[in-house]
């Protein structure tokens, strides 16, 4: 955590600070001044639907430039084709306009490298210092140019596509689409329809304000409807930058990121191309870590952050990780989570199984899990720290719990919110002890 960055980019309700046009002007041109220097090479930049992109992009923009930073502007695009594209455009480093599946008042910032990889820490402590250094701007005759990119939608549609085994294809599958006017609403169907699918796409008419309203991977009970109204064999909920991806099943039960990453885990380590274990995070359910290990699949956890499962995938040589909230990574396909690749990789498995998705989670057991969200006022996490008394009542559900259950308190690194999450055998008693909790840090932290 730095004084912009959290942890995941820079984010913030829009109009606030730093989630401003003039500190966005200031942003572009300490990113061009850390990322661009004497590199002849452009800065991509790409956003998701919310209204508010139009302003962050222009003042981006104009930061870059500058700066003396050429720009390469890509329009509403998933976060992962950013990454993507910021590779095979040879820029110098990609931007991100989003703030995921936050509502449409709120926006941020996401870096990439060249190697379309999350920025390491030291280089966001560089832009953090240049930001706050006075404002300046190189001669004319060295100001950055800005051009469009027309074709950014079709380069990354091939680049999904591509990442499916040859000959994959997704004949006869009837699947509900919910792109939660977001960033995926052009280019997720049509992924699907290219390799064959009957396509029935929902939340695919953003209109800058609609962006994840009871929609996407955070509500999914339209999906949920329309898989059942639809007979279809499955749903598909990305959320509004297309890097995570849920599912619903044809009973229209809802799928998570753990059983998915237990779908992909099994099948891998049946064909012999799993290349190790498993990352998970903190969050992740026990239940994943314990099927995993009765399949003779070793499970590893990171602190909560794609970045994190990132970094320990690439630290032990592995391939595959993911979060519970729909972040899966698969490194032998691409450099970032992907909600439509890795959507396509669970796809493959039903093809090729001739499995559906119901039965290909059968063998994953989910212990009850319950997550509160308690609104906080001031620095979540410097609060939560230094309370005695909220520390003491934590002990007391750990030790009631015992080795039979999970508690993980942890401030949001994204929103004002402590997360209370309690998972164990009983469920009646998770929720109990999760709402006790939850009440207790409201009245101290509220």
């Amino acid at each position: 955590m730095g004084k912009y960055f959290g942890t995941d980019g820079i984010r913030g309700r829009v109009g606030q600070a730093p989630i401003t046009a003039d500190f966005m002007l200031r942003l572009g041109r300490a990113a061009g001044q850390v990322l661009a220097a004497n590199d002849k090479r452009s800065v991509v930049i790409g956003k998701d639907t919310r209204i508010s992109g139009y302003m962050f992009e222009s003042a981006l923009e104009s930061g870059l430039a500058a700066a003396g930073a050429n720009v390469a502007l890509l329009g509403p695009m998933p976060t992962p084709a950013v990454a993507y594209l910021t590779r095979t455009l040879y820029a110098c480093a990609g931007i991100v306009i989003s703030a995921s599946h936050n509502p449409y008042y709120d926006n941020g910032i996401k870096f990439f490298s060249a190697s379309g990889e999350k920025l390491p820490n030291d280089i966001q402590a560089e832009i953090e210092a240049a930001i706050d250094t006075p404002f300046t701007t190189v001669e004319s005759a060295n100001m950055g140019k800005a051009r469009r990119i027309e074709d950014a939608a079709g380069r990354y549609i091939e680049f999904c596509k591509g990442t499916l085994p040859f000959g994959v294809q997704l004949n006869g599958l009837k699947i509900v689409v919910d792109c939660a006017n977001g960033a995926t609403y052009k280019v997720g169907p049509a992924v699907l329809r290219e390799l064959g699918a009957k396509v029935i796409p929902i939340a695919n008419h953003p209109d800058g304000l609609n962006i994840n309203v009871d929609c996407g991977s955070t509500h999914m009970q339209q999906l949920a409807e329309s898989v059942l109204e639809n007979k279809a064999d499955i749903g598909i909920a990305f959320d509004g930058d297309g890097d995570r991806v849920l599912m619903v099943d044809h009973h229209g039960e809802q799928v998570d990121g753990d059983q998915l990453l237990f779908v992909l885990a099994v099948a891998r380590h049946a064909a012999g191309t799993l290349g190790g274990g498993v990352i998970g995070t903190v969050m992740s359910n026990l239940g994943l870590e314990q099927s995993l290990k009765q399949q003779g699949i070793g499970f590893d956890r990171t602190q909560v952050g794609d970045r994190f499962v990132h970094q320990r995938l690439v630290e032990k040589g592995l391939l595959i990780g993911g979060e519970s909230s729909g972040h899966i990574l698969c490194l032998d396909r691409t450099s970032t989570g992907d909600g439509i690749i890795s959507a396509l990789h669970v796809l493959e498995v039903l093809v090729e199984t001739g499995k559906s998705l119901r039965e290909l989670i059968s063998g994953m057991q989910r212990f009850p899990q319950i997550m509160l969200n308690v609104p906080v006022t001031g620095d979540a996490t410097e609060k939560l720290t230094a309370n005695s008394k909220i520390a003491a009542a934590a002990q007391k559900v750990e030790t009631e719990l015992a080795d039979k259950g999970r508690l993980i308190l942890r401030a949001s690194g994204t929103e004002p919110l402590v997360r209370v999450t309690v998972e164990g055998e009983n469920k009646q008693q998770v929720e109990q002890l999760a709402q006790e909790l939850a009440d207790m840090i409201a009245r101290e932290l509220g």
